[in-house]
């Protein structure tokens, strides 16, 4: 369209981005990404026509390989990108923000560390067809992965399990430097293709009531998760156990404490997401009292 204007994020943007937000989640299960902060915008594309806004784009790093891991390991950027309901089907429109969304991102990869590649991914709802279609069969992205959102009621009782003798249950603040490179380092050795990063954990920790909570065996980090507040619910992150303490009832101790001290708070839900194909992690919350909620469909392609 001759009047159409695509580019950066501004203040003065607030009321259009709230409209379309309003619009896109009222048409149905919409992964739909908030702009952040204002360090973000320069990752946010917005296309106008007169004043409205008609689609949304963004970027995010969210995993950067730490130095020493395998030659193979990438570096993920997400991408979100998101139309005005009833433009679903305009290629044009959505092919235009993305081409700045695809420049930014190759500029964003030129910033992280180069002994690796980079891939870009992008995750929407089942139910978001047209997403699926565009990125898949349009651009040629292949498939990533599938996750679900599991939810708990915290109305329902929260069972308390034993630890073994000699496993400690810990508050983990996590507030010096030497804490978070301790913690970030154990965390890639757990999930080697997905490691958090410093980035991500800083931005973990601003949320409300966030903590980190671990089970120590004579000093030593057997488990951990983290727990904070989204809007009126409760968020649980980064669950794990390291394999020699596996079987021993530590995940359901952990989640047992996340989920009280949540309750504690005042909070009546609590959330979590886990890959669809991970049986015994789906096993293990659906016991904790957790029930399946809606799917999100992730896709990648090389940042050559």
């Amino acid at each position: 369209m001759n009047n159409r204007v695509i580019r950066q994020f501004r203040q003065s943007d607030m009321a259009a981005l709230g409209e379309l937000y309003e619009l896109v989640s009222a048409s149905g299960d919409m992964l739909f990404w908030w702009v952040g902060e204002e360090s973000n915008w320069e990752n946010v594309f917005c296309a106008f026509e007169g004043e409205r806004m008609v689609a949304k784009g963004q970027l995010q790093v969210f995993n950067v390989v730490p130095p020493g891991r395998a030659a193979g390991s990438k570096h993920k950027i997400f991408v979100n990108l998101k139309l005005r309901p009833g433009r679903e089907k305009d290629l044009e429109l959505r092919d235009s923000v993305y081409a700045l969304l695809l420049e930014r991102a190759y500029v964003l990869k030129s910033t992280l560390p180069p002994e690796y590649g980079t891939i870009l991914c992008t995750g929407n709802y089942a139910a978001e067809e047209s997403c699926h279609a565009y990125f898949a069969e349009h651009l040629g992205y292949r498939p990533e992965s599938c996750l679900y959102t599991l939810h708990r009621d915290l109305h329902e009782p929260i069972h308390t399990p034993e630890l073994e003798a000699g496993l400690e249950m810990t508050d983990e603040p996590l507030d010096t430097p030497e804490q978070r490179a301790a913690y970030l380092e154990l965390e890639a050795e757990i999930w080697p293709d997905n490691p958090l990063g410093m980035e991500r954990l800083m931005e973990y920790q601003e949320h409300p009531l966030w903590t980190s909570m671990a089970v120590r065996d004579g000093g030593q980090v057997a488990g951990s998760l983290m727990v904070w507040q989204e809007e009126q619910k409760g968020v649980i992150e980064d669950v794990f156990v390291q394999g020699g303490w596996r079987r021993r009832g530590i995940a359901k101790a952990l989640l047992s404490r996340a989920l009280s001290y949540l309750k504690q708070h005042g909070l009546e839900q609590a959330e979590l997401v886990v890959l669809t194909d991970n049986d015994s992690a789906l096993s293990l919350y659906k016991s904790a009292g957790f029930r399946t909620g809606r799917q999100e469909i992730r896709y990648h392609m090389e940042l050559e």
